[in-house]
């Protein structure tokens, strides 16, 4: 019989229909019957070889992503963190002299914990009515999705329990309208009490903070995004605050994405008389993406970049979506998956950023393979640099090289960005100015002296910049004129610290800093004493003329940076595994296409499977093959219309056909037994063909590729994907 009807390996009906699980085409058993195959012996020495080979680089690929990603996310990780550090110190700030405002006016009165309300003694009546309200921050995120805040608001509470606060974070689901107060009451208890409570109640919290002695440490509540919660849970979440201020000492944080008039739409007046509010900003989304290329992209050890399509199409997708980084960050997750499965050398990665290793490039026998020598050698970054009979690589220089160079690109790209500062430039657009892979207006003698200088020193790049390089090279130049002296002096002191581990830079850098501290100290020494004469005007006239030669010096100095170290990718060797390039692959994995792909899975299901048995004959349905497979390989034969009666015909002829291997099995048999067995797998009831016709047809449905028959025409169904 064959594996469809057997109660062991097929899932039974209601099964299927209670526990709902994402659909996949599984590959359908071969009808005979298992016990011949173990039997039979095949030397597959060689295949399993190569699959072994395979097996193995795939390993490799996946080891260096995971090595890869984790030191990504990481870096990004501590990066936003550090970002908020100030702020979380102003609000850590804020929290503790709101707790000692709140102090001043208490009274604990051991016994009287319990009471809906807490009495207040004359010296906390005539504090000024401090007891009346709730200290609450407003924190500003900035953001339009939420899920960008979700690290921040986790951050913020254990920056709080790091210095002595109790912590709840309170989400809007908490304060939805089904739940009701009850319902974040139960939470919060939770949260402060580390236990569950079936019937919360403020007086548990109160006694609890009074009985275990906890009175010296501030309550702190986190709501990360107020604008979701329902309005009149809060309200009511608020009040109920209120009435224990005193004996309960809650300081409420509450995360708004626009402005503090949410907050008035969503609470009542009553309610916002109820709050004493203090507001902190985070930073915008720019500021955060611009922190994050730096440390991800630039700064770090990493050698994993993007190109100039990846970049822009990056940045119109942050646009986008309004600034989300958490998308930014996935689709830089994709494109890195995308790489390091694609590129054969991929590994490289991971020993440029380990490079200090045990075994270091040249210990290394995976390079020294003849398949990655010459899969290097192939490569048309590495050709044009090398001789076409070369048959072996440095690899510990080259791939060093590689790295200085993307060190030297980073550190003039942070230069130029912090000239950009003065025009609020984005850093992820002066990335995607300088990524510019071809040059426009440089000759072609141009790049066969380029690559005669790469052939003899890989370090020693000296291309001419493209058009647009140029062109904001020469608007960086324009701001670098327009800057006051004191502030041309703080560039040079940031350039300094941007430039230390490079020294040809570091002391050019050093240099223009001493000619404008000697301008500076003149000009502070005799301002006093010329403004007192007549000629106060021509020494001016004089400081301005010394001041535009500094200036001068600067932009001569930051031109030559740029036409020296900024270049086109397709002049760095190895470009083809640092940078992803691929556009289309992003797009579609980030965007995706569902149907399609549900299309070609079942149309090409051999080659997902790796199955040899159903790719003898390319496009034909087999009877090995799912069933779903062959209904729509069947379906392909048909129009928009589809008539069931002939579709049910052509899949039972298909799943009724006697496999090849089966009939060589019937004419060499001996035993009568095994024929006997062979013959009931082959006469299939019509009960069951039906069956699993009937299966694959809803099975087609679920995946939105077939309509089912309607009243006007119940022998036909329609097919709804068409395209491949």
């Amino acid at each position: 019989m064959a594996p469809a009807s057997d109660p062991d390996t097929s899932p039974s009906i209601p099964g299927a229909e209670t526990d709902l699980q994402p659909f996949f085409v599984l590959h359908k058993a071969s009808p005979s019957k298992p016990a011949p195959k173990i039997r039979r012996r095949i030397d597959l020495s060689p295949k399993t070889s190569k699959g072994s080979t395979e097996e193995c680089n795939d390993n490799l690929r996946l080891e260096t992503f995971k090595f890869l990603w984790s030191n990504t996310e990481s870096v990004i990780k501590d990066v936003l963190k550090n970002l908020n550090v100030n702020v979380f110190d102003e609000i850590e700030n804020w929290v503790r002299a709101s707790f000692d405002a709140i102090r001043v006016c208490r009274t604990l009165e051991f016994t009287g914990a319990p009471r809906m309300y807490p009495i207040l003694d004359s010296a906390s009546i005539a504090a000024s009515g401090a007891s009346k309200q709730i200290f609450t921050a407003l924190l500003f995120t900035k953001n339009m999705e939420f899920v960008d805040d979700i690290s921040t608001f986790a951050d913020l509470g254990e920056h709080l329990r790091s210095h002595g606060c109790y912590v709840a974070n309170l989400t809007s689901f908490d304060f939805s309208a089904k739940n009701g107060v009850g319902g974040c009451l139960k939470t919060l208890l939770r949260q402060f009490l580390l236990v569950g409570i079936d019937a919360p109640d403020m007086s548990i919290l109160a006694s609890w903070y009074t009985e275990q002695a906890n009175s010296e440490k501030p309550l702190v509540v986190i709501i990360d995004d107020v604008e979701r919660c329902c309005g009149s849970v809060l309200n009511d979440f608020i009040v109920m605050l209120r009435e224990w201020v005193v004996k309960v000492p809650i300081i409420l944080i509450l995360g708004i994405a626009t402005t503090v008039d949410a907050l008035r739409n969503i609470l009542s007046s009553n309610s916002c008389l109820y709050l004493s509010v203090c507001e902190f900003n985070l930073g915008t989304p720019a500021e955060r993406m611009n922190a994050v290329i730096e440390a991800a992209l630039l700064k770090s050890c990493q050698i994993f970049s993007i190109g100039k399509h990846v970049s822009t199409f990056l940045r119109n997708y942050f646009l986008r979506h309004d600034g989300t980084l958490a998308l930014f960050v996935k689709a830089l997750k994709i494109g890195m998956v995308q790489q390091v499965y694609a590129e054969p050398l991929s590994f490289i990665l991971r020993k440029l950023v380990d490079e200090e290793g045990a075994k270091g490039f040249d210990g290394d026998y995976r390079l020294q393979r003849e398949p990655a020598i010459k899969q290097a050698l192939e490569l048309p970054s590495l050709r044009r640099f090398t001789q076409p009979s070369a048959t072996c690589i440095d690899w510990a220089h080259a791939l060093r090289e590689l790295k200085t160079l993307r060190k030297f690109w980073s550190t003039v790209v942070m230069c130029l960005y912090e000239v950009g500062k003065y025009r609020k430039i984005t850093l992820l657009d002066i990335c995607c100015e300088m990524l510019e892979p071809e040059p426009h207006n440089s000759n072609p003698s141009d790049h066969t002296q380029l690559a005669k200088d790469n052939l003899n020193s890989l370090h020693d790049h000296h291309s001419r910049g493209s058009l647009q390089t140029e062109g904001y090279a020469v608007w960086a130049s324009q701001i670098l004129r327009d800057l006051p002296a004191a502030e041309l002096c703080k560039l040079l002191n940031r350039w300094e610290i941007l430039t230390g581990d490079i020294t040809e830079i570091h002391e050019k850098v050093k240099k223009l800093q001493s000619l404008t501290t000697l301008e500076d100290n003149h000009l502070k020494r005799d301002l006093k004493e010329e403004t007192k004469r007549p000629t106060a005007r021509k020494y001016i006239n004089e400081q301005k003329s010394n001041k535009t030669v500094i200036s001068e010096q600067v932009v001569t100095f930051l031109r030559s940076m740029v036409r020296k170290y900024i270049q086109p990718i397709d002049n760095v060797p190895f470009h083809e595994i640092v940078f992803f390039n691929n556009v289309d692959k992003l797009q579609t994995a980030l965007i995706g296409d569902p149907r399609r792909r549900i299309q070609v899975d079942l149309l090409e299901s051999s080659k997902t499977l790796k199955c040899k048995c159903c790719s003898k004959i390319a496009g034909a349905p087999l009877p090995s093959m799912h069933d779903t497979s062959i209904m729509y390989s069947l379906a392909q034969e048909h129009g928009d219309l589809i008539n069931v009666h002939e579709w049910y015909r052509s899949f039972k002829a298909v799943v009724s056909a006697p496999p090849s291997q089966v009939k060589k099995r019937l004419r060499v048999s001996p035993s009568p037994k095994k024929r006997k067995d062979t013959n009931e797998a082959q006469n299939r009831s019509d009960a069951l063909i039906q069956a699993e016709f009937c299966r694959a047809v809803t099975e087609l449905q679920i995946t939105g590729l077939l309509r089912m028959p309607s009243k006007r025409r119940p022998d036909f169904v329609q097919r709804v994907a068409f395209g491949l």
